[in-house]
């Protein structure tokens, strides 16, 4: 007798239109359940944001019924959702830290980082009450807890000592985008003022991901090497007005070109081309951008003691946080060539080459059916 697919009410309702970070898990890991078609998924969505769920998995249901804007749509999660969670499904997953606190069905909850915890100073003050309230909750009270590096899981037991068991689920890296090979690079580049040679880094400007100071490593770098840009792709968070004073202080004038966020096909022509990707986070629960640039044979810079060297292992080099000095060396290693170049660059490829967005699907999956087990 076969084993009857498990219903999974899985949140999506918190993922903006143009997700970064933890949305791109969100929307990757939905495509990635749906095609490996062993769960039948219930997709809870914003109101209005239907259709998008529908051309991610088209065999899904979805169910756009959670409100927009964020206050709303936390108070719905506890008055409203425990009654949709109980209807449609055998198990509801939170995909963004909370869950409903009176679902009815087991609950999975994936947790990304501690930072709401550590430190608080990197976000708006109401998301750091509301969101220690309910990771507190969550550990306490979610079935299965899944963490996306074994630095967050650490860190997790270490603060919060959780009553449910953790599970390590890492990301993946779409290969079918991300990969070494060029594909035009260069002309979709020069389209948006972008020409080699230049520092790329792409992530949400805020403050955690130190953006500041890898503008002062790289305008040390100016004198050296008169015609390096450096590029920034990515939303403009609530850090973007500590970069632009940084950026207007520098010597670096135009030679920093801000994208903005920036279209599917841009992200690997970047990595492909970039002299250097410069990730230098002080903190991150995995560090996604490292991996895909891996994944296209970029050399990376990022932060040891961190996610980030978890992910990249050998493949890149490694810098303290915070240490300036330290990233405009490893920044200039990388710039002025070698063979220690090559090597990264090569090395790369093999390093993501084991994380896809499948893998995570089914070690989700097996997750589900641990916990439903344990329920039956």
């Amino acid at each position: 007798m076969s084993k009857r697919r498990a219903r999974v009410a899985l949140d999506v309702s918190a993922v903006p239109a143009r997700p970064a970070g933890a949305g791109i898990y969100v929307l990757r890991l939905v495509e990635a359940l749906a095609g490996a078609d062993e769960v039948d998924l219930e997709l809870v969505a914003a109101v209005g944001d239907g259709r998008r769920w529908e051309a991610a998995a088209p065999a899904a249901h979805v169910h756009a019924v959670a409100p927009g804007r964020r206050p709303a749509r936390l108070v719905w999660e506890q008055a409203q959702a425990p009654a949709l969670a109980s209807r449609l499904g055998d198990l509801w997953h939170g995909p963004h830290y909370t869950m409903p606190l009176r679902a009815g069905v087991p609950a999975v909850v994936t947790i990304h980082d501690l930072t709401f915890f550590d430190h608080p100073e990197w976000h708006e003050r109401a998301k750091v009450v509301y969101f220690r309230k309910m990771i507190r909750a969550s550990a306490e009270r979610a079935d299965t807890l899944v963490c996306v590096s074994q630095h967050t899981a650490a860190r997790l037991h270490d603060l919060l000592s959780p009553r449910a068991p953790v599970e390590v689920i890492t990301h993946g890296v779409d290969h079918r985008r991300f990969g070494p090979e060029d594909d035009g690079d260069l002309e979709r580049l020069a389209a948006l003022g972008v020409r080699p040679p230049f520092v790329a880094f792409t992530g949400t400007l805020e403050p955690r991901k130190n953006v500041p100071a890898l503008v002062r490593a790289v305008a040390r770098l100016a004198p050296s090497h008169p015609d390096l840009q450096l590029v920034l792709a990515g939303h403009r968070g609530w850090g973007g007005a500590e970069v632009d004073a940084t950026v207007a202080a520098s010597a670096l004038g135009d030679r920093v070109v801000q994208l903005g966020y920036v279209d599917d096909e841009v992200l690997p022509a970047l990595y492909r081309q970039a002299a250097a990707v410069a990730y230098p986070s002080l903190e991150e629960g995995f560090g996604l951008p490292a991996l895909e640039a891996l994944a296209c044979g970029a050399a990376v810079v990022t932060s040891s003691g961190s996610a980030m060297e978890e992910v990249v292992g050998d493949a890149a080099l490694l810098v303290r946080p915070g240490d300036e000095a330290g990233l405009g060396e490893a920044i200039e290693t990388l710039v002025r060539g070698g063979p220690e170049l090559a090597k990264l660059r090569a090395g790369g490829p093999g390093v993501a080459g084991g994380h896809t967005w499948e893998r995570c699907a089914r070690r989700q999956v097996e997750v589900y059916d641990r916990v439903l087990a344990a329920a039956s």
